[in-house]
């Protein structure tokens, strides 16, 4: 063989090889979790948290969005290790911020049905980042790979559930809280938009109905025509826990629609509707209202923040019971 030929067998062979080395880093996430983590350990682990979800859900629709909302908040308390799972006294569960949570029974429901398969093996992270991911398919939203092999943590205080996001929140002290856990401005809007399925308490926007900040009036975003409606559902000196859509009409299903509300004055809670005003976070809204963009982005970024501060290899453990530490 000439030496021209032999360097081009050569350079192509190091393409093929490095070619393979992309493509795996492309299939590997965040900090050692991994794409089919549980393929040879435990290969029915996905189908199991699938099938006990879809069960569940078809059920009761809106554990749907409760179960999107406790990997969300799992994730933003000391990293996405289950910790909101653990029960008892002083856990991260009883916190303020934590009232409300739904889903800890389906959590618990296929952690049974795992054990019996496979012992020891699938942690209750994985679980809860699955079944957010399921919770969403079920509900119209569009299916993406979730990367596994996350551990379970060892601690769940109360005390540690103080950075979560509030209904109350500025845009700015939003991007300061997600950009503290390495999430940027679009995936803000992105996650937020997990909004279009789920309801939320009146307790949490009635400010915003009679006495907006001391004014004696009603927030001046809320479109006019719409105040009405909400003065209903929520009544001032009402029952402060009657629950309404956070994506007025469409609750169910996840769809852009809640975007199409942020537009039209019609966002419940102030941290939402702040998303339209301001100037960063606004032409990620209009981005979603145009096409089937959210979608996609919307799994990108959950795979993203399903990775803040993950345990992997010999941090945490793997739970028996998901309300437990071993």
């Amino acid at each position: 063989m000439e030496a021209s030929g032999f360097f081009n067998s050569l350079r192509s062979l190091l393409l093929l090889f490095y070619g393979a080395v992309a493509l795996h880093l492309v299939r590997v996430h965040g900090q050692g979790t991994r794409l089919g983590f549980y393929s040879t350990s435990c290969p029915k682990a996905e189908s199991i948290v699938r099938s006990t979800v879809q069960a569940h859900v078809k059920s009761d629709p809106s554990l749907a969005a409760g179960l999107l909302r406790m990997h969300f908040h799992d994730c933003f308390v000391k990293g996405c290790d289950a910790s909101v799972l653990v029960a008892g006294s002083g856990t991260e569960r009883t916190a303020g911020a934590s009232g409300g949570l739904r889903g800890f029974e389906v959590i618990d429901d296929a952690k049974t049905q795992l054990e019996a398969a496979c012992p020891g093996v699938v942690s209750c992270a994985d679980v809860l980042a699955l079944a957010a991911r399921d919770s969403v398919v079920l509900s119209g939203g569009v299916k993406w790979e979730v990367p596994t092999g996350r551990r379970d943590g060892r601690v769940s205080k109360a005390s540690d559930v103080n950075n979560l996001p509030t209904p109350s929140d500025s845009a700015d002290l939003q991007k300061k809280k997600f950009a503290d856990k390495g999430l940027n401005t679009q995936d803000l809007v992105t996650l937020v938009g997990g909004h279009t399925i789920g309801t939320t308490a009146c307790l949490f926007f009635t400010n915003r109905l009679y006495n907006f900040n001391g004014n004696g009036g009603p927030d001046s975003t809320i479109n006019p025509s719409f105040l009405p409606q909400l003065r209903a559902l929520c009544p001032q000196n009402g029952d402060d826990s009657n629950r309404v859509a956070l994506d007025f009409g469409g609750q169910n299903w996840f769809d852009t629609s809640y975007f199409g509300n942020l537009r039209k004055g019609q966002g419940i809670l102030q941290s939402d509707q702040v998303l339209w005003s301001d100037a960063s976070t606004k032409p990620f809204v209009q981005r979603y209202l145009e096409g089937n963009k959210f979608n996609v982005e919307f799994g990108k970024a959950m795979v993203k923040m399903s990775n803040i501060e993950v345990k992997t290899g010999k941090n945490g453990e793997i739970r028996k019971k998901c309300s437990a530490i071993n």
